[in-house]
């Protein structure tokens, strides 16, 4: 345990900024799930809407830094070329 007052806060902070992240990688793997449900359905307007929804929410989680911005980018082309891939 550290044992300078500011330390100590930069602990706390730090456990707070964990559980804050955990959560929201929490939120980026659930969107993604659902695109890829959406995929293996089989329907491509579903799959695209949830896509669209999905979109929005890994941008925000890469734009607080929670995971790298080509992770995001990443992500996002794969799911968007498996729905273009649906025939």
């Amino acid at each position: 345990m550290a044992n300078i007052k500011s330390a100590r806060k930069a602990a706390r902070q730090a456990v707070k900024r964990r559980a804050q992240d955990a959560s929201l990688r929490t939120q980026l793997s659930s969107a993604v799930k659902n695109v890829k449900k959406a995929i293996a359905a089989g329907d491509k307007a579903k799959a695209a809407a949830a896509l669209e929804r999905s979109r929005a929410v890994i941008d925000r989680i890469a734009a607080k830094g929670v995971v790298h911005r080509n992770h995001a980018a990443r992500q996002k082309s794969r799911l968007a070329q498996a729905i273009k891939a649906m025939a």
